[in-house]
């Protein structure tokens, strides 16, 4: 193989992110240079996500840009739309490889095979080979000063409206050695923050004899490294163990990201959904007592079929006296082969919408609350390396997006701060701190 550009693209998940990353640095180690997506390249990676039909129509997107820029180029399409429908991808102008998730670890060498690209589609879904549930880690490494590392894979949920199982299998996780190998190389090289990251990572280790809440006693016990951030973890799977270990700990960072989807008990039942909003609000109780100042998101899905306007009221209702710091709002999307599919009851899209904006300004009033809520307080800022118009950002323990005028000496660099002024963005410039002044710490 003669070519030496490779551009990636990912859309979807921080797993995503962190496959992508991994099979970067393959390539890097092959001789390759990567450039930006936007420019022109011998090849392009496309990691796809299936979650919604508009992650599915921004991909397709993707690979029209590709090859506008160069129509010789080769591109590959990998990741859950690849591993859901390849052949659809196949007959796209342009693509020349169709990978599922299993087979894209595999990508340098299957683009060195001659044959259509409907010759390379994903094995598990043609036939050709059954398809592999391994668990493959990767990690982002060299993009930004955090790291996010993937732990877990895979789900056993099966949500009525998701198609997460059926593109990334079953749940399987990493060993705890291979995790801790992984963390330390991330530490070493210089990278302050470590995300954790999964498909859902509060599974992580039940078939393997062990759990999560071990492997952050490890991670804690045994990695240098100054912050340790977990994504996104299940209701029913954190733990009030898991929360007072956050409150205590000197790495994990005051930071949950909590599925929620509805605030009606009788959509999350029909969502197939393994917990109640009681359970969830006690969840949220139990961090603002021991963690005031923690950020806390919750994901909400609006207009799943069949859910009444009683329903959507009830979700109002229990989301605008919850003391969350901002929510991610999910218009419902009809998923091929899953059980909501088969529901009656549509939503109409005008009152999706309706849906959609109301919850997106309970959410906007949330986070301003929340940003008031730390003003003037001291805070410990993870600036980032990119030059955004003469500014630099950087984020807090408790997720707070603070900026200062671009300084190379700040990139990578976790400096105490107070949360004094904001900008018309909402977030806060940095103001140095002063050792005279008295302020609550986190």
């Amino acid at each position: 193989m003669n070519s030496k550009r490779i551009a990636f693209h990912h859309f979807g998940c921080k797993v995503n992110f962190a496959e992508a990353s991994s099979l970067s640095r393959q390539f890097k180690e092959k001789g390759f240079t990567v450039i930006g997506f936007h420019q022109k390249a011998d090849i392009y990676v496309i990691s796809s996500c299936a979650v919604t039909a508009t992650a599915e129509k921004k991909c397709k997107a993707a690979i029209r840009q590709a090859h506008r820029l160069n129509p010789e180029a080769r591109i590959a399409v990998i990741g859950c739309f690849s591993e859901l429908k390849p052949g659809e991808l196949a007959q796209m102008e342009g693509v020349d490889l169709v990978l599922g998730h299993t087979e894209k670890f595999n990508l340098l060498a299957e683009l060195e095979k001659p044959g259509k690209p409907e010759d390379h589609c994903n094995r598990g879904v043609t036939g050709c080979q059954p398809k592999r549930e391994i668990f493959i880690p990767s990690y982002s490494f060299g993009d930004r000063t955090r790291s996010f590392l993937k732990i877990q894979d895979g789900c056993d949920y099966f949500c009525s409206y998701c198609t997460i199982p059926l593109a990334r299998g079953h749940s399987r996780s990493d060993t705890l050695d291979n995790v801790l190998k992984n963390a330390t190389e991330i530490a070493v090289n210089g990278i302050k923050e470590i995300v954790l990251t999964g498909v859902n990572i509060g599974d992580f280790g039940r078939k393997e004899g062990t759990n999560f809440f071990e492997l952050i006693r490890l991670l804690e016990s045994r990695i240098e490294i100054p912050r340790i951030r977990i994504s996104s973890v299940e209701p029913d799977l954190l733990s009030n163990e898991i929360i007072d270990f956050v409150a205590s700990s000197g790495k994990f960072l005051p930071h949950f990201h909590i599925p929620l989807q509805s605030g009606s008990n009788n959509v999350l039942k029909m969502m197939h959904r393994k917990y109640t909003r009681e359970l969830f609000a006690s969840r949220i109780a139990r961090i603002r007592s021991v963690l005031p100042y923690a950020c806390i998101a919750a994901d909400v899905i609006v207009g799943f079929p069949g859910e009444s306007e009683e329903n959507f009221l009830e979700t109002v209702e229990f989301l605008n006296p919850l003391p969350l710091s901002y929510m991610h709002v999910f218009t419902y999307s009809k998923r091929e082969n899953t059980r909501a599919a088969l529901l009656l009851n549509p939503v109409p899209d005008k009152i999706k919408k309706e849906r959609s904006d109301l919850l997106h300004q309970i959410s906007f009033r949330k986070k301003a609350d929340f940003y008031a809520q730390n003003k003037l307080r001291r805070v410990n800022v993870l600036f980032e390396s990119d030059d955004t118009h003469g500014f630099m950002h950087g984020f807090s323990e408790n997720y707070i997006t603070v900026k200062t005028r671009f300084n190379p000496g700040y990139a990578n660099e976790i400096i105490p701060v107070i949360l004094e002024n904001q900008d018309s963005d909402g977030s806060y410039w940095a103001t140095f701190y002063n050792h005279s002044l008295k302020i609550p710490e986190l």
